[in-house]
């Protein structure tokens, strides 16, 4: 078979001439053929180095839009927690307190959370450390939520059998939203306002003007009414179950020792009688013969509108 003729044009005579290939061509050939490949070589390599293959590029992009997704998750599962964490301190606080029933606490909600193993193997991959963080978030927050699932149907059980009990507990504020200035003073340590000294006070104080009706905040039977040294005119309220409720520097007392009252009926009106400094009502609660905070007590399971009906009733009986 006959080698394949190759032509050039020449622009001098303006015609194609045959190729005529001599050995002394042949180094020249194959430099230029050697070094179209080391250039075309590089040119591919400096590419590859600042741009990446299109399947790099694509994995690159792929794991930024996971990276994404996981921070959005994270912040997701961070305000679910947020929000579950209220509902857990006023199920310790408020909740299993009224019920009598002991706080599950930080170390049982989150049982078995801090346990590494189970996250070792997340480690090794790709974005690891932010797998496992959100993996730990996530965990953590289906664990509260069966506890407080749990928590919240032992209560029910509970309810179901103390309806009486219910009845009893103080539960609602002495004084109506409407007719309450301020809170003067709340439960804890606090500079007295007469003697100018650091001093713990047993109850809350409610700012409202003279002759402002004043509830009993659960079913109770009268034990005390009349004067006692610093409280002035007061009213001591037995409710059965371990509490006392106390209504101090009354105007006026409308109930006699030994009557039985009920949650939202009228017992006395605010004022200034006893140690103070101005009209309002201070208000303990007191149980097992200890005083405890008054505002883990108000507005159980009722909202404002339920609360002014229900003394409005209360009143009426």
């Amino acid at each position: 078979m006959s080698k394949k003729q190759y032509y050039i044009f020449n622009n001098e005579t303006n015609t194609y001439e045959p190729v005529r290939w001599s050995r002394r061509s042949w180094p020249l050939i194959i430099w230029v053929l050697f070094g179209s490949f080391v250039m075309g070589a590089i040119l591919i390599s400096v590419v590859y180095f600042f741009f990446g293959s299109p399947h790099d590029e694509y994995l690159r992009l792929e794991n930024e839009q996971l990276q994404a997704k996981y921070n959005i998750l994270s912040r997701k599962v961070d305000d679910a927690l947020a929000v579950l964490e209220d509902i857990e301190h006023r199920d310790d606080n408020l909740y299993r307190v009224v019920m009598q029933a002991d706080p599950i606490g930080r170390k049982v909600r989150d049982a078995g959370i801090d346990n590494a193993a189970r996250y070792a193997e997340l480690m090794n991959m790709s974005n690891g450390r932010l797998v496992t963080t959100v993996t730990r978030q996530v965990d953590k927050l289906s664990r509260n939520l069966y506890v407080q699932d749990y928590s919240f149907n032992e209560l029910v059980d509970l309810a179901h059998q103390q309806e009486d009990r219910l009845k009893h507990v103080p539960a609602i504020q002495p004084v109506r939203d409407k007719d309450l200035k301020r809170i003067a003073s709340t439960y804890g340590w606090r500079i007295d306002p007469i003697s100018g000294r650091r001093t713990y006070h047993d109850g809350i104080d409610f700012s409202a003007n003279r002759g402002v009706p004043v509830y009993a905040t659960g079913d109770a039977v009268v034990t005390f009414t009349g004067w006692k040294q610093g409280y002035g005119r007061v009213i001591d309220l037995d409710h059965g179950y371990g509490y006392v409720t106390r209504y101090a520097h009354l105007h006026k007392i409308d109930v006699k020792k030994g009557q039985t009252v009920n949650r939202g009926q009228q017992i006395g009106q605010v004022g200034s009688s006893g140690k103070s400094t101005g009209a309002h009502l201070h208000y303990e609660v007191i149980y097992r013969g200890h005083t405890i905070d008054p505002i883990n007590y108000f507005f159980l399971d009722l909202t404002p509108e339920e609360y002014d009906r229900m003394i409005q009733e209360a009143s009426n009986q």
